[in-house]
This record gives structure tokens, sequence and C-alpha cells, in this order.
């Protein structure tokens, strides 16, 4: 490419993983999240292909999953406890309305990503919070996702039975 030829466009060198941590932190550290214009504090949990969006704001305690009440969605003891879990740890049971809305995966996937998203909607609500949720390890996304199939066979791992005759 000659002289003329040359594009006169600068090109950008920083890498993307920069701009995105860069677009991430837009308060301090020990700063309250700003709510929304319906007053919410918004947190996203993930747990295998279950996506849970949270919003929390100050209220009554009511906790509504998917337009239903959280008892009424779960029927398993342990999703309905999975889901209360950081509100207990953090003492904000009854002082907070959290509104979820969920989608994919199955309902032990989705209890945990509201788990998840709770805890980072708490941490934004209040900063002072987030010791109490990482010392019970409700800050941590759980990467395991499920193994893809590979060819030749019936699933990830599983072999067609072998016969020697």
């Amino acid at each position: 490419m000659t002289e003329e030829q040359a594009p006169t466009a600068p090109i950008a060198t920083a890498p993307i993983a920069d701009a995105v941590e860069a677009s991430e932190q837009t308060r301090p550290l020990g700063e309250p999240a700003k709510p929304d214009a319906g007053g919410f504090i918004w947190g996203t949990g993930r747990r295998k292909s279950s996506v849970a969006r949270v919003r929390i704001k100050p209220g009554e305690g009511k906790f509504i999953v998917n337009k239903r009440d959280v008892n009424e969605y779960f029927s398993e003891p342990q999703h309905k406890a999975a889901c209360h879990k950081p509100l207990e740890v953090t003492q904000t049971a009854g002082k907070l309305d959290v509104h979820v809305n969920v989608h994919g995966g199955g309902i032990t996937g989705q209890a945990e990503a509201i788990l998840l998203g709770i805890a980072r909607a708490l941490k934004g609500y209040d900063p002072t919070l987030e010791a109490s949720l990482r010392s019970n390890n409700l800050l941590t996304r759980d990467p395991r996702e499920v193994e893809r199939k590979k060819p030749g066979q019936p699933g990830a791992r599983r072999r067609f039975q072998f016969s020697k005759r």
C-alpha cells in the first residue's frame, strides 16, 4: 500500500476489554448505585443457562418472580431458601421489594441465578453489605456449564456400546 492509499482514520490501539472495564466502573467504589426512574437498583444473575434480571427498592417486602409470588413460582423449599438467602444474610428481608424476571434453564438454575442477582443488587443498594455477602460466598458466579455433546457418541462422555463380535 502506498502513502496515498493509507487510511486516514486513527486505529484504536486499546483492547476492547479495557473499554468494557472502564464503562462498567461508572461509580467510585463504596458509593451506592443510582436508582433508575422507578427507584429500582438492578442486579443480573446467571447460572447454567438461566439469566435473572433483579430489581430491588425499599418497600414492604414483596418478592415477585415472573409476575408471580416467589412461593407460587417455586414449589421446592430449597429453591425458596436460595432466593431468600441474600436477604436473610444482610437482614433486609422485610425492608425491600424484589422484582425478578428470569428465563432459561431449569428451576434450580433459575433459583441460583436469582440468588446471585439479588446479591449483586444488594451490593449496589448498600456497599457496606458486600462484606457479609462475600463472606457467605453469595457474590461468586458458579462457572460450571453443561459439556457439549461430541460427534460419534450419544453424549458428552458416553460412548456407544462396544461389541467385539
